[in-house]
């Protein structure tokens, strides 16, 4: 397993990427930023708007999903804390079908900026409030009734943050996750380097939350359906590269990109890697307590 990225590095690699996430993924005001269910691939002729179309409601598709498995309406509808939140798709969701008030944690200050932009342009500026910190020091204790990780957690130590979880956690609350795991340990090592993070098994993620206080809950395995998000991203790109002409800048950008994603499609495909929504509970009895050091700002809207 490769070492995890250093926090900088992460705000690094997000903030170069924020273009292209809202060209690929907008305009928004619910930008996601995470893998999507699609059941079928496109045809070979489907342009470009209409691939980008297909990914974004494969993504809305991931958290109707979510919805279903987690009983949303009454486990998602009080204080939420929406770890690595992106761009705000997610919180934005979050707010809007359930009335959750939902703090948005993003370590990326210019993120943070745009998740309040985008939850004023949706109408629940008021609902959503931003976050920038260090998701593993999220201050206070037992004010949250669930925690919201979507595509996220592999960027966080899982010890260390599922403690920070226990705490902020109010009796009975949950933490819900939504992730590609590690199967097979080949796949790790470009996985990682790709996207500047460090995947884990889900094994990794059950001892790291019994070790916290955590109990398991449920698996709801989307593996099969995550397959077309990652055929329809190898779509776009060609059309993209076939569009721009095959300039060499274009080339060496789109390279590296359909190797990775190429790798993640594959192993879904032969179980080198695994994606599954996840959930875990606090109990009423002895949680960890954690009152860590930190630095935090709250984005206003």
């Amino acid at each position: 397993m490769t070492s995890a990225p250093s926090l900088q590095d992460v705000i690094t690699y997000f903030d170069r990427k924020t273009i292209s996430i809202l060209d690929r993924y907008g305009p928004g005001p619910r930008v996601h930023y995470h893998t999507g269910l699609v059941d079928s691939p496109l045809g070979s002729h489907t342009s470009v708007p209409q691939l980008k179309r297909a990914l974004v409601e494969g993504q809305e598709l991931m958290l109707r999903q979510a919805v279903e498995a987690w009983d949303a309406s009454t486990r998602l509808s009080g204080e939420i804390l929406d770890v690595g939140c992106g761009l705000g798709g997610g919180a934005i969701f979050w707010a809007q079908e359930f009335s959750a008030e939902v703090t948005a944690v993003t370590c990326v200050p210019s993120h943070g900026e745009l998740v309040a932009r985008f939850a004023t342009e949706a109408g629940v500026g008021s609902k959503v409030r931003p976050l920038v910190c260090d998701a593993a020091l999220v201050p206070g204790e037992n004010r949250f009734d669930a925690v919201v990780a979507v595509d996220s957690s592999g960027y966080l130590a899982r010890d260390e943050w599922f403690a920070r979880m226990a705490a902020l956690l109010r009796p009975g609350g949950s933490v819900f996750i939504i992730d590609c795991f590690l199967e097979d340990l080949r796949y790790a090592e470009l996985f990682n380097r790709h996207w500047r993070t460090r995947i884990g098994t889900i094994g990794e993620y059950r001892a790291a939350a019994r070790e916290s206080g955590l109990r398991s809950e449920a698996i709801a395995d989307v593996t099969g359906r995550t397959v077309h998000f990652w055929t329809t991203t190898l779509a776009l790109m060609e059309a993209e590269s076939k569009s721009a002409g095959g300039a060499a800048t274009d080339e060496s950008r789109y390279a590296a990109s359909r190797q990775a994603h190429g790798m993640v499609r594959d192993g879904l495909m032969n179980g080198g890697l695994r994606y599954a929504l996840i959930a875990f509970a606090k109990g009423s009895g002895r949680n960890a307590r954690i009152q860590p050091s930190f630095s935090a700002v709250e984005i206003s809207s």
